[in-house]
């Protein structure tokens, strides 16, 4: 039996998403949406899942990222070949973009479980064939590049392209899982087909099974604002997808003004959900009269934990990697080992960052990360609002690690890149600060586990989750956060780590303010974190076992997978 007809032999789990992470070299992901899926489909393998994932080839990655002296940001074209990577399928679907056909490929790479050997593919979509015009073969080069007509038709590519190209390699699908609304125009190709099928068996004009379509979808969020949801005009619409799509039933579904992606899915789908409890209750406040359920994120254990606290947890905790729920026994780990991991995976990160940058840190100093893309809502630069309380709290006490690529059209987070180098000038010879290059999934896994503490600043509600404090979480380090997204859920004051800003109540959706947050972090930085470390290490490393043990057991992507299984797939 080939692999193929292995993979179609039971009815599967189709995971469709913008971007993938789940390897360094293969460069198809931005950020952490692309990595919570890489983990999605890491933790499906674990479990034995019967899942697939469809994504886009993105022969140009998302860019490379160069800083100079001054903070300055230019991009560059990730450069790799695909077919160093994954197998070329011989099958070809074809889909229908401005009134050209237009031919679609597909690669192929298999997740292979490390522990229960069992494989979920990718299957990367791609346009760069002969037979296409030059602009359609460059319809899979950039992730999230080019304007609204390129992103519509890359969305085409992946909905209408990723159920046509699934049909075409012999898959049964049970369920669609749209995760993020990019891919909804899969349902477009759902409606018509069954639409065919009932004219074929009643002969009935304009009859569309939604009820049908909508038991076949799932979809999960993960904007938390107005304006993060992807919508198109209906005349772009109209010159993209042509003249037979649906338009009156596109606008019932969709949204009469513009057509609106997260609206479709929804409208569409049977269950949905956002990323964590708040997030949820601020998807509400955003699409009122909808059931958006909450499953919040977690990371795969095994990617995210360090070689030094692999090792450890192997010792003394076998199993972890698949049964991740095993960290509530932390306490097996005599506190001298785990401090020990800790400084292993200290000392790798600042001979890295010594060595990328010259910034001459050394292993005793406080070390705080932080580490998300440069936009202006994370607030990546909360932490230098008054240099000079800054100075006067951390100098010689505190070193900090920062990195994050800001999109090519974001000029405020580019603004955020150079604010942050030019205070590095002002307060060197104090606090030594550096921004490092081009994060990738290689140095977010050093940062992460190398860190003392990781710092997340984001302007409240707009956090829909976030998942690298999880993969803090995992190697001991502790959290310092702005109470929104996931960390409500993780946060135990002076315990799992430390909040920032006031509690929020259950209902409350009131936005952060700069001033008050900055105050907040300046004055727990001074009070608890720099004492705590310095003067009573033995309680900062009982915090680390409760961060392992109340934070990492629960945040990862077993549990969460978990959750998907009986509350969206088999029902």
């Amino acid at each position: 039996m080939s692999l193929l007809e292995e993979l179609t032999a039971e009815s599967k789990i189709a995971y469709f998403s913008m971007e993938v992470g789940f390897r360094n070299e293969i460069p198809t992901y931005s950020g952490g949406l692309g990595v919570l899926a890489g983990d999605t489909i890491k933790s499906a393998a674990d479990l034995n899942l019967p899942m697939v994932a469809v994504t886009l080839i993105h022969r140009k990655g998302y860019f490379r990222q160069d800083l100079d002296q001054n903070g300055r940001q230019t991009e560059h074209p990730e450069k790799w070949n695909p077919a160093e990577h994954m197998q070329l399928l011989p099958q070809r679907i074809r889909v229908t973009i401005e009134g050209r056909e237009v031919a679609v490929q597909a690669w192929v790479y298999s997740i292979t479980s490390l522990v229960t050997q069992w494989k979920v593919p990718i299957f990367f979509l791609d346009t760069d064939l002969t037979e296409n015009t030059p602009e359609d073969r460059a319809i899979t080069d950039h992730l999230y590049g080019g304007d609204d007509r390129y992103r519509l038709k890359q969305e085409v590519v992946l909905g209408l392209g990723g159920v046509l190209m699934l049909r075409a390699l012999g898959f049964r699908i049970k369920k669609y899982h749209m995760n993020e609304g990019h891919a909804a125009l899969l349902t477009l190709e759902l409606l018509q087909r069954y639409k065919r099928d009932i004219e074929a068996v009643w002969d009935e004009r304009e009859v569309w099974d939604v009820e049908r379509v909508k038991n076949l979808c799932v979809f999960t969020t993960h904007t938390p604002v107005e304006a993060g949801h992807d919508k198109f005009t209906y005349d772009l619409v109209r010159e993209v997808l042509g003249e037979d799509v649906p338009f009156d039933v596109l606008k019932e579904l969709g949204g009469t003004s513009k057509l609106n992606m997260t609206l479709l899915a929804m409208n569409l789908s049977q269950y949905m959900n956002g990323v964590a409890k708040k997030h949820s209750e601020v998807s509400k406040v955003l699409f009122p009269g909808y059931k958006i359920q909450a499953i919040t994120n977690g990371v795969h254990t095994f990617t995210w934990v360090s070689e030094p606290f692999a090792r450890l947890y192997d010792k003394y905790l076998p199993g972890w990697a698949i049964e991740p729920e095993l960290f509530v026994r932390i306490t097996r780990i005599p506190e001298e080992e785990l401090w020990g991991a800790h400084m292993e995976a200290k000392k790798r990160l600042v001979d890295f960052v010594n060595k990328e940058t010259g910034a001459g840190m050394d292993y005793d100093t406080l070390t705080i990360g932080f580490a998300r893309r440069a936009t202006s809502y994370k607030r990546s630069n909360l932490l230098l609002r008054d240099v000079e309380r800054l100075r006067k709290i951390g100098k010689k006490k505190i070193q900090v690690i920062y990195a994050g690529k800001a999109h090519p059209r974001d000029m405020d987070g580019k603004r955020h890149i150079e604010h942050i180098a030019k205070t590095a000038r002002e307060l060197a010879g104090d606090i030594k600060i550096v921004y490092l290059k081009n994060y990738d999934m290689d140095l977010a896994l050093k940062m992460v586990s190398g860190v003392d503490v990781w710092l997340n600043t984001p302007m409240r509600p707009r956090e829909a989750s976030g998942t690298s404090g999880m993969k803090a979480a995992h190697n001991g380090v502790l959290n310092f956060s702005i109470l929104d997204g996931w960390w409500i859920e993780g946060h135990i004051e002076g315990y799992t780590g430390w909040s920032i800003g006031p509690q929020p109540t259950e209902s409350s959706l009131a936005v952060s303010t700069d001033e008050a947050d900055a105050d907040d972090l300046y004055r727990k930085l001074e009070k608890e974190v720099i004492p705590t470390f310095y003067d009573n290490r033995r309680i900062w490393v009982k915090m680390m076992e409760n961060s392992i043990g109340k934070v990492a057991y629960y945040f990862n992507s077993h549990r969460m997978m978990r959750r998907y299984v009986t509350e969206a797939y088999i029902r």
